[in-house]
């Protein structure tokens, strides 16, 4: 199970120069070519809680932290967009042979829509711009679809490492980047249960869960293996890893031991002296 898939690995070896030249609205006209084309229903209906009522996978992740020379009402923003792109997901539900598409359902985070300026990271710099925040939401997500027998079809690996290992509750690069409309994250059911998506924006923390109509017979442990650190230049640091899960039926047997993605970016803090951000409370 590599997320890791071709047309990541193809953006990483060569740039797309006619994307570059063309702008936005190319960007746009390929993603919506590639909902049309990916062979699978994307028009996901939304339906009550009772309609899945097995538990899953659930996950929560805090929204505000302190981090340093970033102004807090970035931060404040981000619960905002976390708020109206939660709204667009909640529900919905992943049928058999059905594919979710992050951004065609949550759609373009503009300011006349009613999102924030928020925390976006260009160029691994870590500066203002409408809609930022969202990629907690994506992160939440891969990490939920991980522990389920749904597969992820498209996942976009961030490409720097921003914030140091204090406090975080998963392993190194387990989340997944989002950019509008070029990276997404898409998942699919290729499983003959349907599953049902909640997510939304609690007192402290993003919480999500994924339920299905049918007990699960598969768990899952993710974890990371091959974890290594090297000094490229004087300053510049590369973090690596390849992030792995355990399959377990219902008896606790280990039945596999997939790959998940290989993951490396470079790091943008010092390995040794890293601080880590620090949880502040909602207003």
């Amino acid at each position: 199970m590599d997320t890791t898939n071709l047309a990541e690995r193809l953006r990483d070896a060569l740039p797309d120069p006619v994307a570059e030249r063309l702008g936005p609205a190319y960007r746009r006209a390929r993603r919506s070519w590639q909902w049309r084309t990916c062979g699978a229903s994307l028009a996901l209906e939304r339906l009550p809680e009772d309609a899945c009522p097995r538990p899953v996978a659930e996950h929560r992740s805090v929204m505000l932290r302190a981090l340093a020379g970033v102004d807090p009402q970035l931060q404040r923003n981000k619960v905002v967009n976390l708020r109206l792109a939660t709204a667009t997901l909640d529900g919905l539900v992943l049928r058999p042979g059905q594919r979710l598409s992050f951004w065609r359902h949550v759609g373009n985070p503009s300011a006349r829509r009613g999102y924030l300026p928020g925390v976006v990271l260009v160029d691994g710099r870590l500066q203002a711009g409408v809609g930022g925040g969202l990629c907690q939401l994506t992160n939440l997500l891969h990490w939920m679809t991980l522990h389920t027998e749904l597969t992820v079809v498209e996942r976009w690996r961030h490409s720097y490492d921003v914030f140091p290992d204090a406090g975080r509750t998963v392993p190194f690069a387990s989340g997944a980047t989002c950019a509008w409309p070029s990276l997404d994250l898409q998942v699919e059911n290729r499983t003959a249960a349907s599953y049902r998506l909640s997510v939304g924006v609690g007192d402290t923390d993003l919480e999500g869960a994924w339920t299905s109509d049918v007990a699960p017979t598969r768990h899952y442990l993710v974890y990371e293996a091959a974890h290594l650190i090297t000094n490229d230049a004087p300053g510049v640091h590369t973090r690596r890893n390849v992030l792995r899960r355990k399959v377990y039926d219902s008896a606790g047997r280990e039945l596999d031991d997939e790959l998940v993605a290989h993951n490396h970016a470079l790091m943008r803090y010092d390995p040794v002296l890293g601080a880590g951000p620090v949880r502040i409370p909602l207003p």
